[in-house]
């Protein structure tokens, strides 16, 4: 059955109607619910905060008490500490007291002393004063009973001692001569037998080549020319002169300068083989010798320092040291010479432990000066240091030059290794020439500066001046004076002398007693 609008609208208000009521009875619901909650919040809260406030009053309680206990702790540390430091500052008070009764009675004890010590310092200036009286009245008995003065005594004693004071000291110098030469000498004899034994070198001198041959005597007038001209031109272009005697197919060639001397021997040489001698061809010859002879030099010099193993050096050095090569002294070729002295020096300083480099290096320029000594004057020492000095060149290197002849005494270990070097290179066996007459002048000098000295009866050179025989007078000089004599020789023979290697000085005494029985 159809419903009407009104059921409708009936049913629709009872409905909402039925709604608002049971909403309301739940809000009355919640309501009462809420109340509940929040009452039951409310005693919970009080629970709580009844709870905090007992917990609190109980932690004040504990922290009071800890607090109380603390400070009872610190009160007794407090206490103790300072009852320490009470006992300390007692002890320090009685040690105090201590030290000052201690001082009172040093004081006390130095006082006593000081009066007991000038007690004893006047005795003692009474008891001085006593003993020079003693003294000078001992003085005058003693010079009434020798016969002696004061002054006559002292000479008597120092006479006396001075004689024994030499007898002591020539006994002990010759012991401590004997001592350290038996050690140096056999120490330098290994070092300088090994030296040389490592050192291979030549034993022949070498003599300067001044005489060019020719293939006949027609030769000679061909070099002369027409009134002299080539010859002239030959002269005046090397500077050298030539000398045509009657020496068969020979010219001789004489000059100071070696250099010029061998460009003069090349270029004559060349004119000879190409037949051709005038003087254009002269020119263009001695300007092709010229340069043979710088080529040569150049290459000799670099032979030189490839050889020693010299690094560095200046390319004028070097020239030098080539030039070297037409250069002899006692027919001895300069240039070999040097290389020969630094490969000795390298080989001394290797035994000795010194700079091997800087010691062939002194030894490869010890004799530069003789390059241009000729040129310019002055000895070749001096020539060498002025060279060295110039071409910068180090210090202990120029001293080994100007030292190597003995011109300044050797400060260094390299100056002394250059000087032996340079006597051993020189002494050896056919290293040198030196003819008759030098040789005889050296022995007479020798035996002339050995005469020079009191109480001797005769000395004799012996062993081709390598040694001089000394025999004294036995009434003049004694057996300690012997010692000393044969020192004062030897060194006035060093400063005055020159000579290669070393001199013995051998001094003899002989006291003979003859008796006949009849």
């Amino acid at each position: 059955m159809p419903f009407s609008p009104w059921m409708i609208g009936s049913i629709l208000i009872v409905s909402l109607i039925i709604f608002i009521i049971a909403f309301l009875l739940g809000i009355q619901y919640r309501k009462r619910v809420s109340e509940r909650e929040i009452s039951s919040a409310e005693e919970e809260a009080k629970r709580i905060i009844n709870e905090s406030i007992k917990s609190a009053e109980n932690k004040k309680r504990e922290a009071l008490l800890e607090a109380k206990e603390e400070i009872h702790r610190s009160r007794l540390e407090h206490e103790r500490e300072i009852k320490e430091r009470r006992t300390e500052l007692q002890k320090q008070e009685r040690r105090l007291q201590q030290k000052e009764e201690n001082l009172d009675r040093k004081t006390e004890s130095i006082e006593k002393k000081s009066e007991i010590l000038n007690k004893k310092v006047a005795e003692i200036e009474a008891h001085q004063e006593e003993i020079k009286l003693l003294k000078k009245s001992q003085l005058e008995l003693l010079e009434k009973i020798s016969g002696y003065t004061v002054e006559e005594a002292k000479t008597y004693l120092i006479n006396n001692l001075e004689s024994e004071v030499t007898r002591e000291m020539a006994t002990k110098i010759k012991e401590i001569e004997a001592q350290f030469k038996e050690e140096a000498d056999k120490r330098a004899r290994e070092i300088i037998a090994l030296a040389i034994q490592r050192c291979a070198a030549d034993h022949a001198s070498e003599v300067t080549v001044s005489v060019v041959p020719l293939p006949n005597d027609e030769m000679k007038g061909r070099i002369i020319g027409r009134e002299g001209r080539n010859i002239r031109s030959i002269e005046t272009l090397t500077g050298v002169d030539l000398i045509i005697d009657d020496t068969p197919e020979a010219i001789t060639l004489s000059s100071f300068d070696p250099v010029r001397r061998e460009v003069a021997r090349i270029a004559l040489e060349k004119l000879l083989l190409d037949g051709r001698i005038h003087p254009a061809r002269i020119e263009e010859m001695v300007a092709k010798a010229q340069k043979e002879v710088n080529a040569t030099i150049k290459s000799e010099g670099e032979r030189a320092i490839f050889e020693t193993n010299i690094h560095s050096l200046h390319p004028e050095l070097v020239k030098l040291l080539g030039r070297q090569k037409y250069r002899t002294s006692y027919g001895q070729n300069v240039l070999n010479h040097s290389i020969e002295v630094a490969h000795i020096a390298g080989l001394l300083a290797v035994e000795l432990g010194v700079d091997i480099a800087t010691a062939k290096r002194a030894g490869l320029l010890h004799d530069l000066g003789k390059s241009v000594d000729h040129e310019v004057e002055g000895s070749h020492v001096t020539i060498g240091v002025e060279l060295a000095r110039k071409y910068k060149e180090s210090e202990e290197v120029i001293h080994a030059i100007e030292a190597h002849h003995g011109d300044v005494e050797p400060k260094t270990v390299i100056a002394c290794l250059v000087q032996a070097a340079d006597t051993i290179s020189a002494a050896r066996p056919g290293a040198r020439r030196e003819n008759i007459e030098n040789y005889v002048k050296r022995l007479e000098k020798l035996e002339e500066v050995t005469k020079s000295f009191p109480g001797i009866s005769g000395c004799y050179a012996i062993q081709a001046g390598r040694e001089i025989r000394v025999m004294v007078k036995p009434e003049a000089v004694s057996e300690d004076e012997m010692v000393l004599l044969a020192r004062n020789i030897a060194k006035k023979i060093e400063s005055e002398l020159t000579y290669p290697g070393q001199i013995k000085v051998h001094v003899l005494r002989e006291t003979k007693a003859i008796e006949y029985a009849k």
